[in-house]
């Protein structure tokens, strides 16, 4: 079993910053990778990034490449996300989630584990 929390959520204004973080604790042995999601009207389940503990291996929603930058510290099993040059349509509950597998899932069904969730609110 793991448990994860995330925190770092909050409100900003489009084009600020915000740095969520995800705590992984428990049987973290066996996740082989970490993702983001977001929950947002219209918006279910929708991938945002995903990094692998061993290799640090990374992969982008194109809604966020270029944005966003996921990052994992495996000494302290915490996984980052930073969000640059937010946007309104940014605007949602974040989760991070872990995964068992080896393939690069984009979509919640691939991840065994989900943490409480973080708001994040982009104002105009």
């Amino acid at each position: 079993q793991v448990q994860l929390v995330e925190s770092g959520g909050g409100l900003v204004q489009a084009g600020g910053s915000l740095r969520l973080s995800c705590a992984a604790s428990g049987r973290t042995s066996g996740s082989y990778a970490m993702g983001w999601f977001l929950q947002a009207p219209g918006k279910e389940g929708e991938f945002v990034a995903r990094i692998t503990w061993s290799g640090g291996n990374t992969f982008y929603a194109d809604s966020v490449k270029g944005r966003f930058t996921i990052s994992r510290d495996n000494a302290k099993n915490i996984v980052n996300l930073q969000m640059n040059n937010l946007k309104p349509e940014d605007t949602a509950v974040y989760y991070c989630a872990a995964s068992t597998s080896r393939l690069l899932h984009t979509t919640p069904i691939g991840y065994d584990y989900w943490g409480q969730g973080t708001q994040v609110t982009v104002s105009s």
